[in-house]
C-alpha cells in the first residue's frame, strides 16, 4: 500500500491530472456547441460566476441611480484603491477554502507583517531586506498552522482562530516594542516606494503602454495554451472561443485605462493607473498559473474534493496542505504591505478579525466553494470588487458602518445559499 506521506511512484491517475471540472470551452466544437454547453450548465445550476457579474452590475446601476458621482473617474479609482487589500487576503484564503479548510489568523498575519516591514524601515534597514523579512515570517507562519492542521489532524477553523487570538496579541507586543518608533500605537509609514502601491499611479502614457501589454501578454498566452493542447493531441477549445475571451480581456483593459486617465484631480492633475492595480493582477496571473497549471494545484482540488480518494491516489496531504497554507500566509504578508499604503501607517487598532471576514465573504461572493474543490483566484478579484462596491456605494450613500456590515452579511449569505443550490443540481439531489 502507498504511504500518506510518500509521492505515488506510478503514473499519477488521470482525474488527478485534468482540471477539476470539465469546461464548456473544452467540450465545444464551435461556438454554438459553446453556447449550448454553457445554457445547459446553467439550467442544471452549474452557473459559475454569473451570478456575482449580474450581481455586481446591479449593485453598480442600483448606486449610480442612488448617487451619480458614483460612476465617476475619482470614485472608481477610489474603489480600486479600497478594494486591493480585500482581494489579495481573499485570493489568500482561495489557498485554503479549496482543500475545505479556513484561515481566519490571515488578518493578522497580514497585519503583523505590515509591522515587521515598517518596523524595519524605521530602523534604516533597505527595503527589499525589510519586505523579504515581513513576507518570509508571515509563510511561516502560514507553514506552521498547515504542519499543525494536517500532522495532528485538528480543525483548521479551532487552529486558526487560536492564531487569530495569538496574534492579536504578537500585534501588540510588536506595536508597543517598537518604543519611540511607534508613537501612541502608531507605526508612520514614511516610505515613498510602498506609500506609492495605494496612492502612487503611473503616467497616461505608461498606462496604455502596461495595459496594452498585458492585453497581449494575455492573448498570446491563450492562443499557446490551445495551441499545445493541440499539438499534445488533447481537447482544446474553438479558436472562436478563444477570441472572445481575448475580446473581453481587451474590453476590460481599454475601460480600466480610460477610466484611470481621466483627471481625477481637483487642485492639480491626478491622471494615471494606481500601483495597486499592477500589483492585483501580477498576484492574479501568478496564483493562476500556480493553482491551475501546476501539480501542486491539482492535488489542491483533489484534497477539497475527496481528502480519502486523494489519500488512496498516493498524494502528501500533509505536505500540500502544509504549502496551501504557506502561500496562504505568504499572500497575507503581501497584503499587510497594501494595507498599510492604504492607510499610511499601521496600528494596533487594526481589526484583523473583521477584515479576514471579508476576505472569506469576498472569496465566496465570487463564487469560491466553503466547501472545497471549486473556485479561482478571479473568484477573490469578483468578489473583492462586490465588497468594495457595497462599502464604497453606501459610504456615498451617506449610510453608517452598521449598514455596511449588514448589507455585506446578506450578500455573503446569498452567495453561500446559491452555492449549496448549485451542489445540490450538479449532484441531482
Amino acid at each position: 500500500m502507498t504511504s500518506v506521506n510518500q509521492e505515488p511512484a506510478s503514473q499519477e491517475p488521470a482525474e488527478l491530472m485534468s482540471t477539476p471540472d470539465a469546461s464548456a470551452d473544452l467540450l465545444a466544437n464551435s461556438m454554438g456547441d459553446y453556447l449550448r454547453i454553457v445554457g445547459r450548465r446553467v439550467r442544471a445550476g452549474e452557473s459559475g460566476a454569473l451570478p456575482v457579474v449580474l450581481g455586481l452590475v446591479a449593485i453598480v446601476i442600483f448606486f449610480q441611480v442612488k448617487n451619480s458621482l458614483f460612476l465617476s473617474a475619482g470614485n472608481l479609482v477610489n474603489l480600486m484603491a479600497q478594494s486591493a487589500f480585500i482581494i489579495t487576503l481573499g485570493m489568500a484564503e482561495i489557498f485554503v477554502l479549496l482543500l475545505g479548510d479556513i484561515d481566519l489568523a490571515a488578518g493578522y498575519t497580514a497585519a503583523c507583517a505590515a509591522v515587521i516591514a515598517l518596523w524595519m524601515l524605521a530602523l534604516g534597514d533597505p527595503l527589499w531586506v525589510a519586505v523579504v523579512v515581513a513576507l518570509a515570517a508571515a509563510a511561516a507562519y502560514g507553514a506552521l498552522q498547515g504542519i499543525v492542521i494536517s500532522r495532528l489532524k485538528l480543525p483548521s477553523f479551532v487552529v486558526t482562530l487560536a492564531g487569530q487570538l495569538g496574534l492579536s496579541g504578537v500585534l501588540l507586543y510588536l506595536i508597543n516594542a517598537t518604543g519611540s518608533i511607534g508613537v501612541g500605537g502608531v507605526i508612520e509609514l514614511h516610505n515613498s516606494i510602498i506609500n506609492d502601491i495605494e496612492n502612487g499611479q503611473l503616467n497616461p502614457t505608461a498606462t496604455w503602454i502596461v495595459m496594452i501589454a498585458i492585453v497581449a501578454v494575455a492573448g498570446a498566452f491563450m492562443f499557446y495554451g490551445d495551441f499545445r493542447r493541440r499539438s499534445a493531441g488533447l481537447v482544446a477549445p474553438p479558436v472562436s472561443v478563444t477570441l472572445l475571451k481575448v475580446a473581453g480581456i481587451v474590453a476590460a483593459g481599454i475601460i480600466v485605462a480610460a477610466v484611470a486617465n481621466q483627471n481625477r484631480g481637483r487642485l492639480i492633475v491626478l491622471e494615471g493607473m494606481p500601483w495597486g492595480v499592477l500589483v492585483v493582477l501580477a498576484l492574479l496571473f501568478a496564483w493562476t498559473m500556480l493553482i491551475g497549471r501546476t501539480k501542486f494545484g491539482r492535488y489542491v482540488y483533489a484534497i477539497g474534493g475527496s481528502t480519502e480518494a486523494a489519500r488512496r491516489a498516493g498524494i502528501n496531504l500533509v505536505r500540500v496542505r502544509t504549502l496551501a497554507f504557506m502561500f496562504a500566509g505568504l499572500t497575507a504578508g503581501i497584503t499587510g504591505i497594501i494595507y498599510a499604503s492604504y492607510l499610511g501607517s499601521i496600528s494596533n487598532g487594526v481589526q484583523g478579525g473583521q477584515t479576514v471576514l471579508n476576505a472569506i465573504a469576498a472569496a465566496v461572493i465570487g463564487g469560491t466553494s466553503l466547501f472545497g474543490g471549486r473556485g479561482k483566484m478571479l473568484h477573490a478579484v469578483l468578489g473583492g470588487l462586490v465588497v468594495g462596491v457595497i462599502y464604497n456605494g453606501l459610504e456615498l450613500l451617506g449610510l453608517s458602518a452598521a449598514a455596511q456590515l449588514m448589507w455585506t452579511a446578506l450578500v455573503l449569505l446569498a452567495a453561500v445559499i446559491v452555492d449549496r443550490i448549485t451542489r445540490r443540481g450538479a449532484a441531482g439531489v
